[in-house]
């Protein structure tokens, strides 16, 4: 498993630096639907995502739960970071969309390398810019966004993050992931259907290329 640690990194940090990712990561496997991460939790170690990918949810007890962002090969979490360098409890939750590894790296590391190596500085950095674009795009989607238009994206998104075009999940699941209700999105999504934009089939969608 160390040769999947080298094959993500290597040349994107230095030698000495990935030989101390190795050294102080605890790999884990997770299988797909896996809580990785916790609301109200303390977070002691940092993921570095190896292979899969994970969702980040915000949750409201009454209202349910609501999709920020996904996490794939070579990323963190942002949000993760910031916990962990203010040591306070998680605001989010971490949840496994499909299989995958990650290596989990000591809160202690984490800071010592941020004064030690730049490439890890520039790392942090631009974890942190891209989570924040995506975050405003989410935010951006439920302002200024049409839920139809919030479900297709939605789905583009699955089919990217999964490399398929097979979209595994049932309207009852895609409608907790948008914080809607089962019937608003069967309703939706059949219109999509009638857009030649998928196909419904039995707890999954199958998402058509978009046409030019």
């Amino acid at each position: 498993m160390e040769d999947l640690i080298y094959n993500t990194y290597n040349g994107r940090f230095e030698k000495a630096l990935v030989d101390e990712i190795v050294s102080s990561a605890k790999l884990v496997e997770f299988k797909e639907g896996d809580v990785l991460i916790d609301i109200g939790r303390y977070i002691k170690t940092v993921p570095l995502l190896i292979n899969g990918a994970i969702k980040i949810m915000r949750e409201d007890h009454d209202k349910g739960e609501l999709l920020l962002y996904f996490i794939e090969k070579g990323d963190t979490c942002a949000m993760t970071l910031a916990c962990c360098v203010g040591d306070k409890k998680s605001e989010v939750k971490a949840v496994a969309e499909n299989d995958g590894l990650v290596a989990m790296i000591p809160v202690s590391k984490m800071e010592e390398w941020l004064g030690k190596y730049k490439t890890w500085r520039a790392f942090v950095m631009e974890s942190y810019n891209n989570r924040f674009i995506e975050l405003l795009g989410a935010l951006d989607n439920i302002a200024f966004t049409n839920m139809d238009s919030r479900l297709y994206n939605y789905l583009l998104e699955k089919s990217q993050v999964n490399r398929s075009n097979t979209i595994n999940k049932t309207h009852k699941e895609i409608a907790e992931d948008l914080n809607s209700s089962r019937v608003v999105i069967s309703r939706l999504l059949k219109v999509l259907e009638n857009e030649g934009k998928i196909k419904l089939n039995r707890n999954s969608v199958e998402l058509y290329p978009p046409r030019d």
